[in-house]
């Protein structure tokens, strides 16, 4: 048996000299965009967080999972006040909920990603490598997909409590 050596790509890539401040989270809020990358399970998430936000006004924006946003959607996301984007719990999908919350970071709309939690240390190292060490990730319980509503339902909830410290509702 022959045993060769191969160089292995950081898929991350680092920016040089590249560092994004975190935007703020709002005080007080009025519009929440929540961005759905329609992956299984997103939508559902998406839901259950948005319930928790009280009587202030929800603009969807869908997107393909394993794509990036388009101008147009990340423009659409941007006239809100805060955008919630999810689902990472695979690699492509993870790379553009981070990639698309960085440029929504750079417009100035503070956001929070939702993650599983087998994909967040991977969402952490790439934000960082893009200069946004300090992106907020919430991570969710995996598996998200092949699970029924009832569980992801399940899953979401447990989040909330997490959610809410981060956006300082009582």
């Amino acid at each position: 048996m022959k045993l060769t050596e191969k160089d292995v790509l950081n898929p991350l890539g680092k920016v040089k000299g590249k560092k994004i401040a975190l935007n703020p989270l709002p005080y007080d809020f009025d519009r929440v965009s929540m961005v759905d990358n329609t992956k299984p399970g997103a939508d559902i998430i998406l839901k259950v967080l948005s319930g928790s936000l009280g009587n202030r006004e929800l603009q969807w924006v869908h997107k393909p999972a394993g794509a990036p946003a388009t101008d147009f959607q990340i423009q659409t996301a941007a006239s809100a006040d805060l955008a919630i984007l999810a689902l990472g719990d695979c690699g492509s999908c993870t790379s553009w909920v981070v990639l698309d919350a960085i440029h929504l970071e750079e417009r100035g709309i503070p956001t929070i990603s939702i993650c599983s939690d087998n994909f967040a240390p991977f969402a952490r190292e790439l934000a960082k490598s893009h200069g946004l060490g300090d992106l907020r990730i919430l991570e969710v319980e995996h598996p998200i997909a092949g699970l029924s509503i009832e569980e992801v339902d399940e899953k979401a909830r447990k989040i909330i409590p997490s959610f809410l410290y981060l956006l300082q509702i009582p």
